[in-house]
């Protein structure tokens, strides 16, 4: 057994997404209890979460992203072969409810920063061969968080989670270690399929994403890169109406970057980064890129109070550095320049959106680090997240954009681990 509390407060001047208070705080707790056996090749495992939100006024951005209460994320079946293919070779089969981390997680991830999670239901088989081959499929119903009414969420009213075949996530990836000398080779293809529900109606998705990754870890002293690309394509309704008119989607994304680690007990490691991601232009297929249940703080800004960055209508290249001091201790500090990859589109998760176009493609300079440090060893851990944005003129001039010029996040966080 095995489990954490993490206790969070957070605060926001200058929100940058539209429709919420300027100028706000939030106090989350996200509690975890994990349970496993295992025996003879078997694993039997449930995982409790608990996470809620306090200090929210009728501005403040608060849903399932932040409260879900007493629920069962994890409960699974699992049975684990070795050799049944030869030596070198294993098989690995989950059923039931599940978290899931697939291969980049910038598609399919258990989001760790975000006081809740992402759930799965459904099987999920891992194969392994000889020289480096692995491969992942799924075929699985994602857990619709309930309640998602505004006063359930803020009365942090207790609700089983659903999962229907009105919401379908499946598909997977092969991948190849040292396909060319040191570089770890991936293929990856997810069919999304969502329809209305009962009281839950939806845009109608029915996404296919093919992806391909190349990358090497880093090392002290050598150069390391990651490149992963995306194509999109299926079909979605215009809107949330029942008459709604159909549209074919064509839409990518692409991420690509380059580090050096430095051979210093510090573990250093300067790295140069661009990610694009398309916006819908008017006429033509759906151009907005679906990250369907993929992270985004790993490769772009907390979730929480900010949550303006995601994977859509977005250019950005950027710059990082990180270090590891000693066991105790990490930081890393990041910048990025944004821009609109679609004038006319809203720009990544703001909710800011200028349909004539006349408000420009910048959308502002961002600066975000984080410092972690143990204050007990594997048992009590201290986290500051602080980011900086500097509006362009997009997020200034756009019609619905919030009136502040800069926006100021600063999240203070404790997990006690056990």
């Amino acid at each position: 057994m095995s489990g954490s509390v993490r206790l969070r407060h957070e605060i926001i001047y200058g929100q940058a997404r539209a429709g919420f208070d300027a100028e706000d705080s939030l106090t989350n707790i996200r509690t975890q209890l994990l349970a496993e056996y295992q025996a003879d090749g078997w694993r039997l495992g449930a995982e409790l979460f608990d996470s809620r939100a306090w200090g929210a006024d009728p501005g403040t951005p608060i849903s399932t992203n932040e409260v879900n209460t007493l629920e069962l994320v994890q409960a699974y079946a699992a049975r684990d072969w070795k050799d049944p293919f030869g030596r070198g070779s294993s098989l690995g089969v989950t059923l039931g409810r599940m978290t899931l981390n697939l291969g980049s997680r910038r598609l399919v991830a258990a989001d760790d920063y975000r006081n809740t999670t992402n759930g799965y239901t459904g099987i999920r088989t891992d194969l392994a061969a000889a020289k480096g081959w692995k491969a992942t499929f799924i075929y699985t119903l994602p857990q619709m968080r309930r309640p998602d009414d505004a006063e359930g969420v803020r009365d942090h009213k207790v609700r089983l989670d659903k999962e229907s075949f009105d919401l379908v996530l499946w598909g997977g990836l092969v991948s190849k270690a040292k396909a060319l000398g040191p570089v770890m080779a991936e293929v990856s293809y997810f069919h999304l399929g969502e329809r209305d529900a009962p009281g839950r109606p939806t845009r109608d998705r029915s996404l296919n994403t093919f992806g391909g990754r190349i990358m090497t870890d880093p090392a002290p002293g050598r150069l390391d890169y990651e490149v992963e690309a995306f194509y999109q394509w299926g079909g979605i309704n215009a809107s949330l109406a029942l008459t709604a008119v159909r549209q074919d989607v064509s839409a990518s994304f692409v991420h690509a970057d380059v580090g050096y680690s430095l051979a210093d007990k510090w573990k250093t490691r300067f790295s140069v980064e661009f990610d694009r991601a398309s916006g819908d232009r008017s006429g033509g297929s759906y151009g907005r890129f679906d990250t369907l249940l993929g992270m985004r703080r790993a490769d772009f800004a907390p979730a929480g109070l900010y949550n303006a960055i995601t994977r859509a209508n977005i250019v950005t290249p950027g710059v990082r550095v990180e270090a590891t001091p000693d066991k105790r201790l990490d930081w890393f500090l990041s910048y990025r320049a944004m821009w609109l990859d679609s004038a006319t589109d809203g720009f990544a998760t703001t909710g800011v959106r200028d349909a004539s176009g006349r408000s420009g493609r910048f959308a502002g300079h961002q600066v975000e680090g984080r410092i972690r440090y143990w204050l007990i060893p594997s048992r009590l851990r201290f986290e500051y997240d602080g980011l900086l944005l500097a509006k362009g003129r997009f997020l200034r001039d756009a019609p619905n954009a919030p009136p502040k010029d800069w926006t100021v996040y600063n999240s203070f966080n404790l997990t006690a681990s056990f």
